[in-house]
C-alpha cells in the first residue's frame, strides 16, 4: 500500500442516543451552537478537581454530535489536543471513506465513556459494515476549567496509536496464504502472536508470491516503518501463497506457552536447516522480541564463554573450572546465586551445570585470552554480531562488543554490553550441538535471492563437549526441574539477568531435544528455570 496517501482517519456522521446508558435528555442541538470555545454553559473557570457525572454526559454528548455533524473544528474544541483532533477528524472522509455512522454509548464508568461505532466503508463501488467498540475519558482542563474529552487516537479507533491513522484504499501490496511446512495455512486468528509477523510478511513478498491486491480499511503507521494493519476488506485480492519454515505443532505449542507469562517471546529453530519452526510473543504493543528483542542474556551466554575457553585451550569439558564465593576482576567483585557451594576442585563441566559465575570469571584472563576474545568466538564461530542475518524478517544478530575493565568479565556471563534475542540464543544452541552455524530463516532464500549469513562453526571436539555438558545441566543440574519428563537426547542452559529498575531478573532458557532447539525470556521471571525453562520445555516436547 502506498505511504504516500493523505494522513487521515476515521469519522463520517454520528448519531448519539439520548436519554439511554446514562445520558440525561441533554438538548443535542445546542452541542452545535458555537459554545465551544467558551465555557460549555458551565461555569468553567470557577471548577476545579475531576469532572462530575453532569460535565461528563454533556461534554461527551457534544462532542459526539459534533463529530457526527462533520464539525471537525467544534468537535476538536471539547477536546484538550484541539489541533491534533481536529486534523484526525477533519481528514476521515477524504481517505478512510466511513459513513452512515452511529455511536452507540455504553454506562460511564466514572469519567470514561465505552461506546460502540457501527458506520459503513464506500470506496471503488465496494462497500463492507464497520463495527468496533471504544472509549473516551472526559478530563478537567489544565486552563481553562473546563469538561474535555482527553484526545487519544484511540477515540477515533482502538487500534490507533500516536501518528498512526486510517485508509481506506485499492492494496499496494497482495493478500498472501501463509502456510506452514506441512502446508496448512497460517493465520493469525489461529496463531494470534503471529499476527505482526504475517503482516510484515505480506508486505515484503506479497507482490513475489504471485497475489492480486484488493481493497481493504487499513491502520497506517506513520511513525515508523512498520507494515499497514489490515482491519476490513472490501474486496479480496487473489493471494499470492508463501510458505514458510513454521512448524504448526510448534507453533501452537508456543503460543500456549508464552501465555503464562507476560512479556515473553520464544523462537524454536530446526538445528540441521537453520529453519524457524516456532515464533511467538505474549506481548502488548506487538513487537517482535523473539526476533528483535536485544537484551542481556545472563547465563545462557556460558555456551559461548565455555567455547571460548575450550577453543584458546584454558579449559576443557573435564578440566579445571574452579568455583569460589566470589570472583574479583579489576576492582570489581563478582558472586553467584545465594546458596551455592563453593567449590575450589568443580569441572568446567561441573561449574557450567551448576551454572557457576566466579568460575567463568576467575578464568577470563588467561593466557591466551584477550578483550576480543569472546566478541571473536561469537562472530566466527556462532555467526553473531555481524549485522548479515537474513531471515525474511527484520531480526536482531546479537552482539558481542569487545570490552575492557569490569564490562569483560560481565560479558563472560552474559551481562554487561552483551545483548541476545531468543531467535539468537536458540542459533547459539543449534551450532552448539551440531558443531555448524546454520543461518536461522522464516522464508527459503530461494524466493528472492537472499544469501546467508556464514560462520566457521565449532571444531567437532568442542561442538561434543558443549552438547554434553547441555545433557548435564538438563539432566543433573540448573534445567533439570524445568526437562523433567522430556525424553530423548536433551540438553539445557538456564540464565538470569538483572536489568536496571526491574525488582526481578529476566528469565532466560535455551535447550534441545533431538533436532529442535529452542530459547526463550520473560521479563521479570526470575531464574531461568523457573518461567523460561517450562516455556522451552513445552515447545520442545512438540518434537518439531
Amino acid at each position: 500500500m502506498g505511504k504516500g496517501v493523505k494522513v487521515a482517519v476515521i469519522g463520517g456522521v454520528f448519531a448519539v442516543m439520548v436519554g439511554g446508558a446514562g445520558y440525561g435528555a441533554y438538548n443535542l442541538v445546542s452541542a452545535l451552537d458555537g459554545d465551544g470555545g467558551g465555557t460549555g454553559g458551565v461555569a468553567a473557570e470557577n471548577k476545579s478537581g475531576p469532572p462530575d457525572k453532569d460535565e461528563v454526559e454533556e461534554t461527551t454528548a457534544k462532542f459526539f454530535t459534533a463529530w457526527e455533524k462533520g464539525a471537525a473544528a467544534t468537535a476538536a474544541s471539547y477536546t484538550n489536543n484541539d489541533g491534533a483532533a481536529e486534523q484526525l477528524l477533519t481528514a476521515f472522509d477524504d481517505d478512510a471513506h466511513i459513513t452512515g455512522v452511529k455511536i452507540t454509548p455504553g454506562a460511564a464508568r466514572g469519567a470514561t465513556v465505552p461506546y460502540t461505532v457501527k458506520a459503513k466503508v464506500a470506496y471503488g463501488g465496494k462497500s463492507e459494515p464497520l463495527t468496533y467498540k471504544s472509549e473516551l475519558k472526559v478530563v478537567r482542563g489544565l486552563t481553562t476549567g473546563r469538561a474535555l474529552v482527553d484526545w487519544q487516537p484511540s477515540v477515533v479507533h482502538p487500534g490507533l496509536k500516536k501518528e498512526d491513522t486510517l485508509v481506506t484504499e485499492r492494496s499496494a501490496t497482495p493478500p498472501i496464504e501463509a502456510v506452514g511446512r506441512d502446508g496448512s495455512e497460517l493465520t493469525k486468528e489461529k496463531y494470534p502472536s503471529l499476527g505482526p509477523v504475517l503482516d510484515t510478511l505480506r508486505d515484503k513478498y506479497g507482490e513475489k508470491a504471485g497475489g492480486t491486491p484488493g481493497i481493504e480499511l487499513v491502520i497506517r503507521h506513520t511513525g515508523d516503518s512498520a507494515p499497514d494493519t489490515p482491519l476490513l476488506t472490501l474486496a479480496k485480492g487473489k493471494p499470492g501463497k508463501l510458505t514458510t519454515t513454521i512448524s504448526p505443532g510448534a507453533q501452537a505449542a508456543a503460543e500456549k506457552a508464552v501465555e503464562r507469562f507476560a512479556q515473553s517471546s520464544v523462537v524454536a529453530v530446526k538445528p540441521s536447516t537453520g529453519e524457524v519452526l516456532a515464533v511467538a510473543n505474549n506481548r502488548t504493543d506487538g513487537f517482535n522480541a523473539a526476533f528483535q528483542g536485544e537484551a542481556a542474556p545472563g547465563s545462557t551466554m556460558k555456551i559461548i564463554t565455555a567455547a571460548m575457553l575450550i577453543d584458546n585451550g584454558v579449559t576443557s569439558m573435564n578440566g579445571p573450572a574452579p568455583c569460589p564465593d566470589t570472583a574479583v576482576w579489576q576492582s570489581q567483585t563478582f558472586k553467584n546465586l545465594t546458596g551455592m557451594k563453593p567449590d575450589e576442585s568443580a569441572s568446567l563441566a561441573n561449574s557450567f551445570m551448576r551454572s557457576c559465575n566466579t568460575a567463568f570469571i576467575k578464568l577470563i584472563d588467561e593466557k591466551p585470552l584477550t578483550d576480543a576474545s569472546l566478541t571473536q568466538e561469537a562472530e566466527e564461530r556462532f555467526g553473531l554480531g555481524q549485522d548479515n542475518w537474513k531471515t525474511g524478517i527484520a531480526s536482531f544478530d546479537g552482539s558481542v562488543p569487545a570490552v575492557d575493565g569490569p564490562d569483560r568479565a560481565a560479558g563472560a556471563i552474559g551481562q554487561g554490553q552483551v545483548q541476545m534475542s531468543p531467535l539468537n540464543m536458540a542459533s547459539v544452541t543449534a551450532t552448539a550441538i551440531t558443531g555448524a552455524f546454520r543461518q536461522p530463516y522464516l522464508v527459503s532464500p530461494e524466493l528472492d535471492g537472499r544469501e546467508l549469513a556464514r560462520a566457521r562453526g565449532l571444531r567437532a571436539s568442542t561442538a561434543a563437549q558443549l552438547k554434553q555438558m547441555m545433557r548435564l545441566t538438563a539432566t543433573q543440574g540448573t534445567a533439570a526441574r524445568a526437562m523433567a519428563g522430556l525424553g530423548g537426547d536433551i540438553g539445557a542452559k538456564t540464565g538470569s539477568a538483572e536489568v536496571d529498575g526491574n525488582a526481578k531478573s529476566n528469565s532466560w532458557f535455551t535447550g534441545f531435544r533431538g533436532d529442535i532447539a529452542a530459547a526463550a525470556m520473560t521479563e521479570e521471571g526470575g531464574h531461568g528455570g523457573d518461567a523460561a525453562g517450562p516455556i522451552v520445555a513445552a515447545v520442545l516436547r512438540t518434537g518439531g
